[in-house]
């Protein structure tokens, strides 16, 4: 009986539901496949599965060694804004992988869209998060709210602040459901190996 409904529900997930899914997600078919299975068909539940299953593969990778990468560049059309970026990978077949340094071009596309200040808020000095957040706190108790959730205001202001001047916490320009972080976790899931952002800089003409 159970087997029965399992085999009825494949026939429902189309070849086509597949394709989309995965021109989505960016991951293979079969894992786009599996993901429908596992949510009835659900798109949006399927992606969920997806970007968790990609954490978790991200999860076993992040502490291994980038000793290879690609410097992904973008000029702005105005010739204006332009920014190189250096995005790490363990080995050399994958930095010359094309879809590896599609991310290294998107990736500098979207800092000169975002011009962000860090690259993951680890690099921020705990001064400029105590003072940011003592500034914000100020701020909260200026708008008359009970003095019993003011520092919890105060966290919740801080944590969209520093999300929105890191990189990896950004939401990624060319798809607004996706943060760049996620974007990157994708990758690796992808890719099978651990990707960091080393650096980056970003010029503007004034």
């Amino acid at each position: 009986m159970l087997k029965c409904l399992y085999a009825k529900m494949n026939t429902m997930i189309s070849a086509q539901e597949v394709k989309n899914l995965r021109d989505r997600a960016g991951v293979s078919m079969m894992q786009c496949k599996k993901a429908l299975e596992e949510s009835s068909g659900d798109v949006e539940k399927a992606i969920k599965i997806l970007q968790k299953s990609g954490s978790k593969v991200a999860d076993k990778k992040c502490g291994r060694g980038t000793v290879e990468g690609y410097i992904g560049s973008y000029i702005h059309s105005n010739g204006k804004v332009g920014v190189l970026v250096e995005v790490d990978c363990e080995t050399d077949f994958v930095a010359r992988n094309e879809e590896f340094k599609e991310l290294a071009h998107d990736l500098a596309m979207h800092i000169a869209a975002s011009n962000p200040k860090y690259a993951s808020c680890d690099e921020i000095n705990p001064e400029e998060i105590k003072t940011k957040k003592e500034e914000l706190l100020e701020e909260t108790r200026k708008e008359n709210k009970p003095e019993n959730i003011l520092e919890k205001i105060a966290e919740g202001k801080a944590k969209k602040h520093f999300d929105e001047i890191c990189l990896l916490t950004q939401v990624f320009v060319k798809n607004p459901e996706l943060t760049v972080g996620q974007l990157i976790t994708e990758k690796i899931a992808k890719l099978g190996e651990n990707i960091k952002v080393k650096r980056f800089i970003r010029f503007e003409v004034e």
